[in-house]
């Protein structure tokens, strides 16, 4: 049996964050990879990412625990000096994604959004089983909103709502930054976090069926 490679979701320490305890014998600071940890580090020198870091801890420090996560968004795009904010919106939100846009808006932002289905598409034509088709005939068309968003030029794009492996090929296929406002998980009112929370209550069958 291959021997389990322990990794920082092994640690309760996370000593590299205040540097107050010893390290686990398995810490990935004291094992790093110190070409790739150079590698990292030298990518901070490139514009983009240089000034998204520093406003990045800007709007973290400036307003821990004050903003709400839709304030945080345009606080750094005004650091970053974006003003083109794209909206990448799952159907099922689109009045969250409106309220949105409204929002954006009035603080001062132009905004341009595209929901998954835009350009109605067969889920069939694509591959996709045709028992999917049970929850609807067209496809989510990630890659389709990230070019769209393309050629608008935006210069961030907001996710909101996309599911699970979609919005992973939209941040693929996004060439700008991109940042999420609405992680979708219909159980929990879109708040994913809730079913971690309850792992070893209300949703311990459902993750540990045999524990």
């Amino acid at each position: 049996m291959e021997e389990k490679k322990l990794s920082c979701v092994d640690c309760a320490v996370t000593n590299c964050n205040m540097q107050e305890k010893a390290y686990p014998a398995f810490c990935l600071t004291t094992h790093m990879d110190e070409k790739v940890l150079a590698e990292a580090m030298k990518l901070y020198e490139e514009d983009e990412n240089r000034r998204s870091m520093i406003a990045a801890a800007e709007v973290e420090h400036d307003y821990y625990l004050q903003y709400t996560r839709i304030e945080e968004i345009m606080a750094y795009a005004r650091k970053m000096g974006m003003k083109k904010l794209g909206i990448a919106t799952c159907v099922g939100l689109i009045k969250e994604s409106r309220k949105l846009a409204e929002i954006l808006r009035y603080n001062g932002f132009e905004v341009y959004g595209i929901a998954c289905k835009a350009g109605t598409q067969k889920k069939v034509d694509i591959g996709i089983p045709g028992r999917c088709n049970a929850v609807g005939a067209n496809i989510c068309n990630p890659i389709l909103q990230a070019k769209v968003l393309n050629e608008a030029k935006t210069d961030l794009n907001i996710v909101v709502g996309l599911c699970v492996g979609h919005d992973s090929l939209f941040y693929k296929y996004s060439d700008a930054l991109v940042t999420t406002a609405v992680t979708k998980d219909r159980v929990t009112g879109h708040n994913p976090v809730a079913a971690i929370y309850g792992a070893d209550f209300y949703f311990k069958k459902r993750f540990f069926p045999e524990k």
